[in-house]
């Protein structure tokens, strides 16, 4: 199976947590979920409702703060961003809105937007792990974004394969789609990205070049 991100052709089968199977890109360090376990839209749907998620949960609000607090430095007034998949309860465009910036909301299956605009920043947390074509899906959100716009990513990153045996993150179906350190190295030197942050376990700050 060739690699969704960057068709390298030799993928290995590796396991995870669970019964399904996952192929390791030996090029970007990509792991991916084989197709035959992607979920229907009706399922992947309603998977995404059993999350707790709106601005009157403190403990989602917290946890999104993670990827606005350490963005909030490189934005800069009249800029104008994007939630890509902000889920059925948009949240972080409201905190950035009391920041005082404008922040517009998409998200395939709750929030339509026909994507005409050129975006200053974009934040895409908790995503990446569900994109199925994770190339194609990232191609989309480059295009989005203007010269020197800023990318904020947010989703954890394996680290061993030891580890990624167990790993919680593996656990939940929706996730197609895990990324490693040299992933982000790969997909800077692909489509343009300086790293201009990170956390060292979920979030990315990325400067379009």
């Amino acid at each position: 199976m060739n690699c969704r991100l960057c068709a390298a052709p030799k993928t290995e089968k590796v396991r995870g947590a669970d019964e399904r199977v996952y192929y390791l890109c030996p090029n970007c360090r990509l792991i991916g979920v084989a197709p035959q376990h992607f979920l229907s839209a009706h399922k992947e749907k309603a998977r995404y409702l059993t999350h707790n998620n709106g601005i009157a949960h403190q403990g989602y609000v917290d946890f999104l703060r993670r990827a606005v607090d350490p963005a909030l430095p490189f934005l800069k007034e009249n800029m104008l961003g994007l939630d890509y998949g902000c889920g059925y309860a948009p949240t972080l465009s409201i905190l950035l809105a009391r920041e005082g910036y404008r922040c517009d909301n998409y998200d395939p299956y709750f929030v339509s937007n026909d994507l005409n605009a050129k975006y200053d920043f974009i934040f895409s947390t908790e995503v990446f792990e569900h994109f199925r074509e994770p190339r194609r899906d990232i191609e989309k959100i480059v295009n989005l974004l203007r010269p020197e716009g800023i990318l904020v990513v947010m989703t954890a990153r394996w680290t061993d394969l030891a580890s990624f045996r167990n790993w919680y993150y593996t656990r939940d179906a929706s996730h197609v789609a895990f990324y490693h350190d040299q992933t982000f190295t790969y997909l800077c030197g692909e489509f343009g990205f300086q790293k201009i942050g990170d956390d060292g376990q979920r979030v990315l700050l990325l400067r379009k070049i």
